[in-house]
């Protein structure tokens, strides 16, 4: 087992308890009808963000997907805020303009989810050579999927990214499936972190339902980074439990298959388990958690709920502003 501080260990607990009820509660919402447009929930996937969040600082950059409410909230974003921005309200992340996939926070330098596939990668080379040019020591982490992994960008911006040595950490959230397009179908290589040959930088495959495995390993991409040695390519192999969205019954994939991530890669019940098995926590301590979290979603959903309306009369003011 890997030595880590219990501190930090519990605080990925929390993590991945509190990303878990965000994303049930988000579902139910939208399926009563509160939350409108798109909905992408990465129930399933919760170890990927929280353990690659939980290896970068403050000081760093983080770009997210459209499938991003775990990474923003890894990275501790206001889920008063996010909850809002989901029901289209005023006192959202974006004013209510933006929806699910586009939660954006510049002061924790989460550089926004992108409802484009693959729109994020082109921005990590931008903000690879923004930190470089600071000289603060500061590094990019950038998500994407495996659908994305086959656009032209993710080449270019790696390829670039290589030349010049730029401080970002690329991790592919591979669960196996762009919408309905299984990967094994779509990708000659099926391990899409050997890319990294192609471009003389490191690459690694790791189980993304371990958050201590995907944090160390992001761990060391940064180290890398920090020194100038340039970007790094990890391949987290995850899964989502349900569809590409609520309405999505996902009937390509098997029953089998599905049950079987569920219950023997669960990210949650799997290091709940640990840390009981390490006697790192409790029974007692992770209901404490638990209703901690429950509470503070309720607390975001009332917020969401009595917050106005966006103004009608502001729309273009407020895009001749910005």
């Amino acid at each position: 087992m890997t030595v880590m501080p219990a501190k930090v260990m519990v605080k990925m607990l929390s993590g991945l308890i509190q990303i878990r009820m965000f994303e049930e509660k988000a579902m139910q919402l939208y399926k009563a009808g509160k939350i409108r447009g798109y909905l992408h929930p990465c129930i399933g996937q919760e170890a990927v963000p929280v353990g690659a969040c939980q290896a970068v600082e403050a000081k760093d950059y983080v770009i997210s997907t459209h499938r991003g409410h775990g990474h923003c909230i890894a990275r501790g974003a206001d889920i008063r805020k996010m909850m809002a921005e989901l029901f289209g309200k005023s006192t959202g992340y974006c004013g209510g303009r933006g929806g699910s996939m586009h939660i954006i926070d510049m002061e924790l330098r989460i550089l926004g989810e992108n409802g484009i596939v693959g729109g994020g990668i082109p921005i990590s080379v931008g903000a690879g050579f923004g930190c470089r040019m600071e000289g603060k020591g500061s590094v990019v982490i950038c998500f994407f999927g495996d659908g994305a992994a086959n656009n032209g960008v993710f080449h270019e911006a790696l390829n670039m990214s290589a030349i010049f040595k730029l401080p970002v950490i690329y991790v592919c959230e591979n669960n196996m499936y762009a919408i309905s397009m299984c990967s094994d179908d779509s990708t000659a290589c099926r391990d899409i972190g050997k890319r990294s040959c192609a471009y003389d930088i490191p690459g690694y495959i790791v189980d993304g339902s371990d958050p201590v495995e995907v944090y160390e390993t992001v761990g060391k991409a940064v180290r890398h980074a920090r020194e100038g040695r340039g970007p790094s390519l990890i391949e987290a192999k995850t899964y989502r439990f349900y569809g590409h969205h609520p309405n999505d019954p996902a009937e390509y994939r098997g029953k089998e298959e599905v049950e079987y991530y569920k219950n023997k890669k669960d990210p949650l019940t799997n290091f709940k388990k640990r840390l009981l098995e390490e006697k790192i926590i409790t029974t007692k301590e992770i209901e404490s958690i638990e209703g901690r979290a429950m509470e503070k979603i309720k607390d975001a959903v009332a917020f969401a709920e009595k917050s106005p309306e966006p103004r009608l009369d502001r729309f273009l003011k407020e895009v001749e502003e910005n």
